[in-house]
């Protein structure tokens, strides 16, 4: 049984792949990158990088130390860029040379070059992490921008650059695509506008032709990048900011006859993330989401800001992002975010989470309301926990999540969701959907939620079509909000200025959870559930009141 249930998931997880995905990965598992050609002379044009200095504070502390994912480890052993000791994602952000161009970097030239010496002395030609192509494809860009406003000039950083790219070309990741794939295009751009000769121009229309089509995929017609993560959504836009910054930059006219359209774009993305965000300024929790991997938001839109780009002011009460699947609601002392979206571009969930139509809400600048967050990439239990729908503010039946995450990016069967409803009159904003992922335990299920804000209270309506044996609904607190037990049914919570009254019509259970705004990062708070046996609806009243 064990292996048909094996078999079925593996059946749905790879049946959403686009045949391009299926193939580049046979091929790269049977052709593996070897060896590159040496390559000719490197020579670079002569332009200056002129993008923001500031994107991450410094994570590498001299030649000695860094922090990544907040561990910190001594990094002067000749082999810890491959330290199995360490997890993947914390050895790629070694290998990103992202300190290149952070806080302070001009005061750290020297050390820089030492690291990036070290660097190429310590990991040979295409053995390692460091020549995988996510880490190549950051690492290429931080290079160029760092090279082409540093004072220190050295042929061998120009010759291992050639070398880099030339991997990266032969490795673009068809096999994942998604923002992955965009790194690629970009850094082969970067690279293709600072390396002369025919191989600078072989890299620079192959990274075109990528973005020209990824573009147009990526970014869906709200502007919301389409594996449906704020913090990638982040990642994404400040690429295609350093784009268009770049064709600025260079003046090249391959790169200048696009910039209307990647405006027209970054203009769009900008208005999404303008709604999808917190009035803390950071990013929402929805799929993999963190704080401090991506540009804070502030970031961006200063960014943007610069390149005399500006996006539409959000609506006051309701802003539906319908093409992506997000709604706002936003009154004068809450903001409300809902998710009624499918679980992510439907070849590429890896980064999604079984959180279908769940929300969080922040009182004033507080967030009180949260989702799990994200502190683990990789293959783990916890991982797999942080994806599954107890971990996020919305319905559970029968201890199943509402799409089957497994593995640390796997998705089997998913949630389709349909919004019935998303309006708004001034004085009150409506958001309903349904969703059927849990038809695939019994058949013809739906979990139907209803929202409406009004300037004074939020009311949640849970309605499950169908027999089940249990019906759960999970409420994930802010570690800073305190909690004070009125009845099972009646909770207050408090923050610095407001009282929050949470009632419900089923009894509350106060159960000890973690919250993970960071990577690495697990804080303790509290989760309230509620369940239902007798009936499938369950009932949430919210209002707030003001301290005297």
């Amino acid at each position: 049984m064990r292996l048909v249930t094996y078999v079925l998931r593996l059946w749905f997880t790879i049946r959403a792949l686009r045949a391009k995905q299926v193939f580049y990965r046979i091929y790269y598992n049977f052709f593996a990158l070897k060896i590159i050609s040496e390559g000719g002379e490197s020579v670079s044009f002569p332009w200056v990088w002129k993008g923001p200095e500031v994107l991450l504070p410094s994570v590498s502390l001299g030649n000695s130390h860094a922090k990544f994912l907040n561990i910190e480890s001594d990094i002067s052993k000749i082999d810890i860029w491959n330290d199995k000791a360490f997890e993947k994602l914390w050895l790629y952000n070694l290998h990103y040379f992202d300190h290149l161009n952070a806080i302070g970097n001009t005061e750290r030239e020297v050390e820089n070059l030492a690291l990036i010496n070290r660097w190429i002395s310590e990991n040979p030609l295409v053995i390692g992490n460091g020549w995988e192509p996510y880490p190549l494809s950051l690492r290429i860009t931080n290079l160029v921008k760092w090279y082409s406003r540093s004072d220190v000039k050295e042929h061998i950083v120009l010759k291992s650059l050639m070398h880099q790219a030339e991997a990266l070309s032969k490795q673009i990741e068809y096999h994942i695509l998604g923002n992955h794939l965009f790194a690629n295009a970009k850094a082969l751009i970067f690279v293709g506008c600072f390396l002369k000769g025919s191989e600078g121009t072989r890299y620079l229309l192959l990274g075109l032709s990528i973005i020209d089509q990824e573009i147009e995929n990526q970014f869906l017609q709200d502007g919301g990048h389409f594996e449906l993560s704020p913090m990638y959504h982040c990642i994404v836009l400040w690429d295609l900011l350093d784009l268009i910054n770049l064709a600025l930059v260079v003046n090249h006219p391959l790169l200048t006859s696009r910039i209307s359209n990647w405006r027209s774009v970054a203009k769009n993305a900008l208005y999404w993330l303008k709604a999808m965000i917190h009035p803390d300024g950071e990013v929402s929790f929805f799929n993999d989401s963190a704080i401090g991997v991506a540009a804070k938001p502030l970031y961006i839109f200063d960014y943007a800001e610069s390149l005399s780009i500006s996006s539409s002011q959000i609506s006051k009460s309701l802003t539906l992002l319908e093409y992506s699947g997000y709604s706002r609601i936003q009154f004068p002392w809450y903001t409300m975010l809902i998710d009624h979206a499918e679980i992510g571009a439907s070849y590429l969930p890896g980064h999604g989470h079984a959180d279908t139509l769940s929300f969080e809400l922040s009182v004033g600048l507080q967030r009180v309301i949260v989702n799990s967050g994200t502190s683990v990439y990789g293959i783990s239990e916890e991982r797999l926990r942080q994806r599954r729908t107890a971990a996020h503010n919305t319905l559970e039946i029968d201890c199943t999540s509402s799409s089957d995450v497994w593995s640390g990016f796997r998705v089997g069967r998913r949630a389709k969701v349909r919004l019935l409803d998303a309006s708004s009159n001034g004085d009150q904003a409506t958001v309903s959907a349904e969703h059927n992922g849990y038809s695939r335990i019994f058949r013809k299920i739906s979990h139907h939620r209803t929202v409406r804000g009004t300037s004074d209270s939020i009311s949640i309506l849970d309605e499950v079509n169908g027999i089940t044996n249990s019906v759960v609904s999970s409420l994930h607190l802010h570690p800073d909000v305190k909690l004070n037990i009125i009845s099972n049914f009646h909770f207050m919570l408090e923050i610095d200025e407001f009282q929050i009254d949470i009632r419900s019509d089923v009894e509350i259970e106060i159960l000890e959870s973690t919250w993970h705004p960071r990577f690495g990062v697990s804080l303790e708070n509290k989760k309230l559930v509620l369940r239902n046996f007798e009936k499938n609806t369950i009932t949430l009243k919210i209002r707030g009141i003001p301290n005297s």
